[in-house]
């Protein structure tokens, strides 16, 4: 990695504001590699350079990757006038590092949710043509049978005559109450505005529930509550670079 700016470097890591900076500096408050400095603007290089504040060693990070299962009723945003975003089920120490939703899901939708502040990664998951997956778990209202399955395959038109691409419908379950009601897995390959509700729609049915189970590799962790979130594991990061 390049170097930077010392400032630069702490201001990133949430130690504090560029001017707060100045001042623990010349404190002398920060060392690196054991050596105490007075100059805030001092290059250094973040991975491999020792750097402590108050005796505290700092593990520079420039990337963060969290998992998060997200709940209904919180925005798929970094922020919003009126509701709860994503961002306020984070501990403080993480709102520092600038992260960003990868996509969205609808506020009454649940699941994986990928959090980042790696942008490129973002750009390469969310591509149009890419067609990374999606997966969804949902129930629907309504008996969704073979004839569904065929037509979500050739590609379902939506209410405004957009014809999404093929899709793959699995059929979990049948439930014959009144009304019946679907548990289906849905995979897509596009992310249109409300897509698995307008697809639903588009052979009269409503979906219900609805839970983002997987994308592309990333599979949602089984063991994360609602409003939980943990970071990547390298496998799993790995998986989303394709590497």
């Amino acid at each position: 990695m390049s170097r930077q700016r010392l400032d630069k470097v702490l201001a990133h890591m949430g130690i504090g504001t560029r001017s707060e900076l100045k001042k623990i500096v010349k404190q002398g408050r920060i060392q690196v590699n054991g050596h105490i400095v007075k100059d805030a603007g001092l290059q250094v290089s973040p991975e491999a350079d020792r750097i402590e504040c108050d005796g505290v060693s700092i593990e520079y990070r420039e990337f963060i990757y969290l998992m998060l299962n997200k709940p209904q009723g919180v925005i798929s945003a970094t922020e919003d006038g009126r509701d709860r975003t994503v961002l306020d089920l984070l501990d403080d120490s993480l709102r520092v590092f600038d992260l960003f939703p990868v996509g969205r899901l609808d506020k009454d939708t649940e699941g994986l949710l990928l959090l980042t502040n790696d942008g490129q990664l973002a750009h390469n998951l969310l591509s149009p043509r890419k067609h990374v997956p999606k997966t969804y778990s949902a129930y629907v209202e309504g008996v969704v049978g073979e004839a569904d399955r065929v037509y979500f395959a050739k590609g379902v038109e939506l209410d405004d005559g957009y014809v999404a691409l093929p899709a793959q419908l699995i059929i979990k379950e049948v439930v014959m109450s009144l009304p019946p009601i679907s548990r289906i897995e849905l995979t897509i390959h596009e992310g249109k505005f409300h897509q698995v509700k307008r697809m639903f729609q588009a052979v009269d049915k409503q979906v219900v529930y609805l839970q983002r189970i997987q994308m592309g590799s990333l599979l949602l962790d089984p063991l994360l509550a609602l409003g939980e979130y943990r970071e990547l594991s390298e496998n799993e990061l790995k998986g989303l670079k394709g590497e």
